[in-house]
Order: C-alpha cells, then structure tokens, then sequence
C-alpha cells in the first residue's frame, strides 16, 4: 500500500481526499537515484481547477519524457486540509512522490488569474519557502512563473526569482538544462539566475528597479549596473518555432476525482485572427499558428486509447476560425463515435455557426449552445471590433432552435469603454429577441420551456490590449448596469452576472506595478487565500491592506491612463507593438472596426515572428 505524506486519519474527514493521493492513471514516478534536477509544478487553485488546465496537463508531460527530470504537480490544499496541515506541522508537497516541496531545486507557478496571488504566497509558506526572493538562501528553491498573468509581471516581482515569459514548450527545457549545469557547476544562486537571465523570454526582477516620480506614478524600470551584461531592457516573449511538431503528449494524467474539466483536450490552433480589443488572450498568443487535420486526429487516436475518457473537446480561442475544421470534424468523428466518444466544439462564432456541423458532433452527446456577442448592440460590437452582426445571432440561434437545440447561453460584457445606457439595455433587448425567434419556431406546437440564459461579466482593463488604458466602472456604477439589464430582461430569460468587487480588484491587481505585491502580501497576512471564490474573498480586507500602504486602488483600475504615460509592463514585448494598440483605442473610439488577419494584415508587429499565419 501507498504511503501518503498525509496521514489517513486526516484524509478521512477532508473533502475529496483523492485530491491529495497521486497514483492516477498515467502519473509519472521516478528513481530518485537517476534524478538530477527536481521541479514542483504548481497552480494556485485546488486540484478541480488545475486539472483541468491543459497547459498545466502539457508541461507535466513534456519535463517527465525527460529521463534527469523528475517534475511533479502540485495544487493548493483545500482550507479543511490546510487547516490541519499547519495545526501539526505538515508541509506542502508533491502529488508524485508525496514529499515536500522545499526539497525541490525549482518550484514553477502556472499564473492564470490574478485574483489566485495570495494562493501563491500561501503555497509558498506552507511549504516552509521564504515568500521573497531577498530572503532566500542558498539551500531554497528557485521559485518561477509563467503563465498569461505572468505578462504583467510587477504585482508579484518580489516573490519571484524569475519569470518564463511566452510558451513554455522550447523555453522550459533550456531553463531546466541551464539550472542543471549551474548546479553541476556549483554556482551560487546570483550566478545562476545570471545564466538564466540569459535565457529570451526570461525577466530576473531583482536585476531591474522600478522608478516612480513623486505623484507615484512609475516612470521607468531601470536594469541596475551590475546586471547589464546579462539583463535586456525589454523581454522578448517566447513562441512554439513550429506549432505542427510542437511536443503535445500522447497522454495525460487522469484525475482520481471528477475535476470542472475532465475531458481530452485537444489544441487546434494558437492564437486568434480576430482582434477583440478586450480580449488579452487574442494578442498576448500572436500569431496565429495551426496544427494540420492528421495530426490531430492521430494525438486523439492515442489520447483516447491511454485515457479511456469519453470526450473530446477542441480547444482554441475561436474554433470557427480553424481553416479545415469540416476535415477535422470529419475525421475525428470517424474514431470518436465508433468508441462511443463525444465531440465538443467550443468557442464557435455567431457567424460560422453550422447546424450540420453541430448535428455530426452531436452523434454521441448533444450538450448546450454557448454564443458570445459581448455587446448589446452593433455600435458597442463595432467599438470592441467583435465583427459580428444582431442577424448572425438571430440565425443562428434559429438553426438551433429548429434543429431541435432549446437551451443557448448568451455572454455579454458590462463596462466596456464607450458604452451607453441604450448599450445595456439592449443585451436584454437582443435577448428578448432570441427568445422571441424559439417562439416562432415553436409557433403553434408543443415545445420543450426555452432555457435561454444571459450571462454578464464586467470589463476589466488588461496589459497588452487596446484597451490597457481604459478606466474600469466602478462598483456602484456595476450594480446600477447589472439593474438596468435585470429591469428590462424578459422573466422568461435566465440571469446570471459577476461579483463586482472581485472584478474591480482583478482590474486593480491586472494593471498594478511593483508596490501592489505589499498589498497582496497584507491580505494574506490578515487570511486572505482562494480568493477567486466567493466563499473566501472579503473585499473589506483588500481595501485595509490598500489603504496600510498607502494606495488608493481606484488609481490603478478606475484612472485612465495616458497614451504616452509609462505601464509597468512596458519592458515585455508580447510582439504587438504599442504603436498598434494605439491605432486599436483610437479606432474604438470612433468605432471602426479592423478586418481579421486573414482578411487583411494590419500590422501588429507579430510577423517580426515570422511563424504562421504571418508567412503562410
């Protein structure tokens, strides 16, 4: 039998004690004699969310396949088995080998969310790691991060010896064999994060100063003098050289307990042609690269062989947008409906739906339609540069509703810059709408109750977007629009919004420079953990801990920002060039909109990659 790092009387009255057990289905567990560098790859959130991340899922696979690497998962403990973990003096370890963590030679953060920070700090104490880089010996970890939140890096620069910034595929590799040599070597800890600074992609904060002026306003970050030779003053992001080769694993780890997506998860594509200026995914994984219909469909041949899982999902930013999607369709349909497998096709555009499309991938399954016009009306769509139209919803949602589909979930987005009151009311218009197409089609015949249900996140102003100088409403101002749509929502439609105070914080945190992370610092020290839930995040203790340091939060999510003002994110070049997102805000404002980039190039700066969509 297992020994587990947790003694069983504790595991008996936790929740899902599975969460802590390792031992799943294609786990990876290795001698330690034949082990030369050690890494524990972390994600902020309990194991529900992170095992459903593919990228997490990806980067497991990718180090393991390396025979002198032995990386293993790690996930913040559920506060039942934290509580008692501290009460008796057990430390934060690792699923693989259920030893602690601080053992390790790197712990790696996968950042998906910034309202996860104060995870990361209480991980990292519960593992007996010193929270700041400054306090760390020789004997500690190198703690890292990488990830889509990891491109604003300042918030939490001081907890981080470094960043991975872009892809991980090619980049982790060379960071491991680069730790490798500096410790074969027997470099001290400042001589080895010298080597790997040397790295593209990666950012070493103690190696930069932020400057502010005396409003406290950054103005610049400064490499200092005697990290020169090693530290670039902007930070390329790294990509995939070739998507269609790129490492993808021919297996994954299969969870003990149900987990929010438990699933194959199969990447079509990289990046999004479209150009949604909200939208940071859309630009942060330029450009667009594609993996081909065979090669695909034989990674799903053998995933669904070594996982024995009954679905499948495509996974990108814009399924619609895959250039040979009726192919792939075709051809994974061909092994998933004999195997009795479904097939998911998320993220679909309002103007590419296809009923014969939906009606195939519904052979095994037939699951709920998702549709997200953001906007309410066409002048807002203009102004985000969605590119769709009112009667693309409304067809849409007729071919559905004929082909025997009841329920459509419509996503919209409230805040957004430049949006009027006739803005909000006309979600709930759009929706009446839709609701008043189910009737006609239904007209005179029994029908199943429409399940039509509009679903309201707030805008956040995010790095890297047309709109990262945008200020956020604030909280009053949410609550007043959210009322607004419920006022003038059909009874018949189903409602669902955000927490604004969450929101307002994540809009804080997202565009926050270095003395932010003092801030998520106080809110753990006074309790705060797994903030990204309801349940646990007290907005009264946020506002304390701005207020100990002397920072007023509205000045990093409600103030718009100047145009040539200096962000603190402006030494990560992403490869969307600032002079572009420029011409994007200004292009909102008069509300034109930007053709797609198979369209028409409109010059980004991503084809500086030359990878591509960019050369093809």
């Amino acid at each position: 039998m297992k020994n587990f790092y947790i003694p069983e009387d504790i595991l008996k009255i936790v929740e899902k004690p599975g969460r802590y057990t390792g031992g799943e289905l294609n786990s990876v567990v290795k001698d330690l004699s034949k082990v030369d560098v050690r890494m524990a790859l972390c994600f902020a959130d309990n194991y529900d969310i992170g095992m459903s991340h593919l990228g997490f899922k990806l980067l497991y696979q990718l180090l393991n396949e390396r025979e002198n690497v032995w990386c293993e998962r790690v996930f913040a403990p559920w506060p039942d088995l934290e509580d008692q973990m501290r009460a008796r003096g057990y430390h934060l370890f690792a699923l693989e080998s259920q030893q602690e963590i601080r053992n390790f030679d790197l712990i790696a953060f996968s950042l998906q969310y910034e309202m996860s920070y104060t995870n990361v700090l209480n991980m990292l104490d519960l593992a007996g790691v010193p929270l700041y880089t400054k306090d760390r010996g020789e004997q500690d970890p190198l703690v890292f991060a990488g990830g889509p939140s990891a491109n604003n890096t300042e918030p939490m620069a001081d907890f981080f010896d470094f960043y991975n910034l872009g892809e991980g595929e090619e980049m982790l590799p060379e960071i491991v064999e680069t730790y490798q040599s500096c410790k074969k070597a027997g470099l001290s800890r400042t001589e080895t994060l010298r080597k790997i600074a040397q790295i593209e992609g990666v950012y070493v904060p103690s190696f930069y100063t932020p400057v502010f002026d005396a409003s406290g306003k950054q103005i610049r970050l400064d490499v200092k003098s005697e990290y020169a030779d090693v530290a670039p003053a902007r930070i390329r992001k790294r990509i995939v050289e070739d998507f269609e080769t790129a490492y993808f694993p021919d297996k994954f780890v299969v969870p003990n307990v149900e987990v929010v997506h438990d699933r194959i998860m199969l990447e079509i594509f990289r990046g999004c042609i479209r150009g949604c200026r909200f939208c940071q995914a859309g630009f942060i994984y330029r450009p667009v690269r594609e993996r081909s219909p065979e090669r695909l469909i034989a990674l799903a041949d053998k995933l669904i062989a070594s996982t024995g899982y009954e679905e499948l999902s495509m996974l990108s930013l814009s399924t619609s947008d895959y250039t040979k999607l009726g192919e792939l369709t075709d051809g994974l349909l061909d092994i998933t409906v004999p195997q009795h497998v479904s097939l998911a096709l998320p993220s679909l555009r309002i103007d590419s739906f296809s009923l014969d499309l939906m009606q195939k991938v519904s052979a095994v399954r037939k699951s709920g339609l998702t549709f997200a016009p953001e906007a309410g009306t066409q002048r807002l769509r203009d102004v985000i540069n969605k590119g769709v139209q009112e009667e693309d919803l409304l067809r849409s949602c007729r071919l559905a509703f004929e082909g025997g589909w009841n329920n459509v979930k419509l996503y919209f987005m409230l805040g957004l810059p430049f949006e009027t009151d006739e803005d909000v009311v006309g979600i709930a218009e759009l929706a009446g709408k839709v609701l008043k197409v189910y009737d006609e089609v239904h007209y005179g015949r029994k029908a199943r109750r429409p399940e039509i249900t509009v679903s309201v996140s707030t805008f956040v102003p995010k790095p890297f977007t047309p709109f990262q100088w945008a200020p956020q409403i604030d909280i009053p101002e949410i609550r007043r629009r959210q009322d607004l749509i419920k006022r003038a929502l059909n009874r018949r439609i189903n409602f669902s919004w955000h927490d604004p105070e969450t929101t307002v914080l994540e809009g804080a945190i997202s565009r926050g420079d270095r003395r932010i992370g003092k801030v998520i610092y106080d809110v753990w020290k006074m309790g705060g953990r797994f903030d990204a839930w309801s349940d646990y995040m007290d907005y009264d203790r946020w506002m304390a801990a701005f207020g100990k340091n002397d920072l007023d939060a509205t000045q990093f999510n409600q103030r718009a920002r100047e145009i040539d003002e200096f962000l603190p994110w402006d030494h990560v070049d992403v490869g969307v060039t600032k002079n572009f997102l420029v011409r994007e805000y200004e292009r909102a404002a008069r509300a034109e909109v930007t053709p797609n980039c198979r369209a028409k190039c409109s010059g980004c700066g991503a084809a500086t990659y030359k990878r591509g969509i960019c050369v093809d």
